[in-house]
């Protein structure tokens, strides 16, 4: 398509977001500008369509942080409707009531659409009562075999088909290919390095701290919303990772840790964030805490050593909060390797 429409127009529950919303909205993104409508009537009591939206929003942050969410070139406007503020007709109105909802809607707000993407067997009424041209992505659900209704039964048995941001609003975690071994530890306590000497040692992969990339790009200025954003995107980097891991993923951080930071920066955690602290227990098959006795290095990013102890002890305060069994490693690299390989082994 290459931008061969100017606007282009998704409307949905997305109750919640799932994998085929996402492949619809990455196919749609081909348009200069893609518009996002997100309701229902009635609506979640839980997470409303203005908390889905948000969602969504999270979901296609990029680095940057403030251009608003986009997909590659193409930025998102997604709208959240509710039947109070925007007349949303209710779900079992007549498909003529919904068009023209939308129809009126659209004029209201001044916005003109070239075309609209759709899973739905209603979409080509749907566009030609717009009096614009249809695309339809995955109908027939073959690429994703989920829907809203599925997750919305039994989120547990659909996670696969959640991206981790969403499926820890729901309190689960999608399961991996491989087994993911976190972790975790204060400053300078050898996370990184025994990761990568874990990974070379086992033959497989690993997973830097994302929060440190981002961290040195922003030149240690980072935002509120920058911790949520780190989460989500070293989530992301893990499930990449783990489908080229071979037995195991080694993981240098979690979204605990990155919530823990957002408190000590902010004074507050996004509920978002939050979310995917709680279920890290579910996410990684072991948790390691690296013991704060290494020779502390000073690399201009990190704060003061006497913040180790504090930072070791706030850690395995969270650990036990969330009752998550940890097994804390000590000694130099090597007899690092070999505990870790024993625990595994077991």
């Amino acid at each position: 398509m290459s931008h061969s429409y100017s606007t282009g127009l998704v409307v949905g529950k997305f109750w919640p977001p799932h994998r085929g919303h996402q492949l619809l909205l990455e196919t749609a993104a081909q348009v200069a500008e893609l518009v996002v409508l997100v309701y229902a009537n009635p609506d979640s009591p839980t997470h409303p369509a203005a908390t889905r939206a948000d969602w969504l929003r999270m979901l296609y942050r990029g680095d940057d942080g403030h251009a608003g969410p986009h997909i590659g070139r193409t930025p998102l406007r997604i709208f959240a409707l509710s039947a109070t503020a925007d007349g949303v007709p209710p779900d079992a109105a007549d498909d003529t009531t919904q068009r023209e909802f939308v129809r009126q809607w659209l004029a209201r707000q001044g916005i003109r659409i070239d075309v609209v993407f759709t899973s739905e067997a209603y979409g080509p009424g749907f566009a030609e009562h717009l009096g614009v041209a249809h695309v339809a992505v995955d109908e027939a659900r073959t690429r994703v075999p989920v829907s809203g209704t599925r997750v919305r039964n039994n989120a547990a048995a659909y996670a696969q088909f959640l991206h981790p941001l969403v499926a820890a609003q729901l309190g689960v975690s999608p399961p991996a290919p491989v087994p993911r071994v976190v972790f975790l530890g204060a400053e300078s306590s050898g996370k990184s390095t025994l990761c990568a000497a874990l990974a070379e040692a086992c033959g497989t992969a690993w997973v830097p701290e994302y929060g440190r990339t981002l961290h040195e790009q922003k030149n240690g200025n980072l935002d509120y919303d920058d911790l949520l954003y780190i989460a989500r995107r070293h989530a992301e980097l893990e499930d990449e990772a783990a489908a080229q891991a071979r037995g195991v993923l080694f993981c240098d951080t979690n979204a605990a840790t990155t919530a823990l930071y957002s408190y000590y920066y902010f004074h507050r955690c996004d509920p978002a964030l939050q979310a995917m602290a709680a279920v890290c227990g579910q996410r990684y098959a072991h948790t390691f805490v690296c013991a704060p006795t290494v020779p502390f290095e000073q690399d201009g990013w990190r704060g003061p050593e006497a913040l180790r102890s504090f930072q070791h002890g706030m850690i395995l305060m969270q650990l036990d909060y969330f009752g998550i069994p940890f097994t804390l490693v000590e000694g130099t690299v090597a007899e690092r390797v070999a505990q870790v390989r024993a625990v595994l082994a077991r």
